[in-house]
């Protein structure tokens, strides 16, 4: 989940065995200052201008800059390890970055400072097509099929109107999910709905929660971030259109 102190939005762990009593684990993800993500993260080369423009402090807090933190949201586990590896994604922006590990209690700070040294390693995914060309980020967990991990994702396009999000998909590999293997050039669907298009924010559906029964897949989104709404999609038809879209991977 999001923790978020008024200033600062970073991802958190929090366990469950029966959906009703949870257990925080606290952050899982770094608090790390604008000055030393950027000085990582540019040190082995060029780094996506994107990154620095978006992750500046918001200047409208008056707290030292060394309690400001570049913005880590959007964490979402794999349903399982793979080469019994735990993988999740997240999201500092522009991009969807991957992590691997064996066991939580490494994600300390000497595993973040190479991971942003290596930064450009870890980008799963990044904004590739008009509907999602300001940036993207993560939605629903990861849905493992015979072609790959499935992947639902938000895309963000900046318009005349404001931001507009929409739903997205891809396919990343089976035995190394850092690999993409296909993504959708088209929105899977975006704000059209009175209730899609004005709300608390204007113009979003983001996607955060799957179903499948039977061929259909049921995918539960914030409309406006008032309202949950849900789309539906046969998985074959969803599948075999990704397949028409693969991507060469030169990783």
């Amino acid at each position: 989940y999001t923790a978020y102190d008024g200033v600062n939005a970073m991802g958190a762990l929090a366990v469950s065995k029966d959906l009703i009593t949870w257990e925080k684990k606290g952050l899982i993800v770094p608090q790390i200052p604008y000055a030393e993500f950027s000085r990582l993260a540019g040190s082995k080369g060029s780094i996506n201008d994107k990154y620095l423009r978006y992750n500046l402090p918001k200047v409208t807090h008056e707290k030292p800059d060394n309690t400001l933190f570049v913005w880590d949201k959007n964490v979402i586990f794999f349903p399982r390890r793979i080469d019994n590896k735990l993988y999740f994604l997240h999201r500092i922006k522009p991009d969807i970055q991957i992590v691997c590990f064996d066991q939580l209690e490494i994600l300390n700070n000497e595993f973040w400072q190479n991971y942003f040294l290596h930064l450009n390693e870890h980008i799963v995914l990044t904004p590739k097509y008009k509907h999602e060309v300001s940036y993207i980020g993560g939605g629903c967990p990861p849905i493992e099929t015979k072609h790959g991990w499935l992947i639902i994702y938000h895309g963000v396009c900046d318009t005349l109107k404001g931001y507009v999000y929409s739903a997205c998909a891809a396919l990343l590999d089976l035995k190394n999910p850092q690999l993409e293997i296909a993504r959708l050039p088209f929105p899977l669907f975006s704000p059209e709905m009175t209730w899609e298009l004005k709300g608390e924010v204007n113009n979003v559906c983001f996607p955060t929660g799957t179903v499948i029964r039977e061929e259909t897949l049921y995918i539960y989104y914030g409309a406006a971030d008032e309202r949950i709404a849900c789309a539906s999609i046969n998985m074959t038809l969803l599948l075999n259109e990704l397949l028409q879209n693969t991507i060469k991977n030169e990783k």
